[in-house]
């Protein structure tokens, strides 16, 4: 029986909010601003990387096809 993943965060967002521990919601919404922060960080950077990537690919294919018609 599979469970998805939808179905495991709700789980652990339901006990999160019913905890004991009254500052435990805090941590929880601490974590999830760090890891939506680093998320966002890591996107650019994958967006900056690839970017450079296909301009590299850009020019190497110009090089190959255009440059050598001697």
């Amino acid at each position: 029986m599979a469970v998805s993943g939808t179905q495991i965060y709700s789980n652990a967002l339901r006990k999160l909010l019913t905890c004991d521990i009254r500052g435990s919601i805090f941590w929880g919404i601490g974590l999830g601003a760090v890891f939506l922060n680093q998320l966002v960080s890591w996107d650019a950077q994958l967006q900056r990387d690839l970017d450079q990537m296909l301009e590299k690919a850009k020019a190497a294919n110009e090089r190959r096809y255009f440059d050598d018609d001697d």
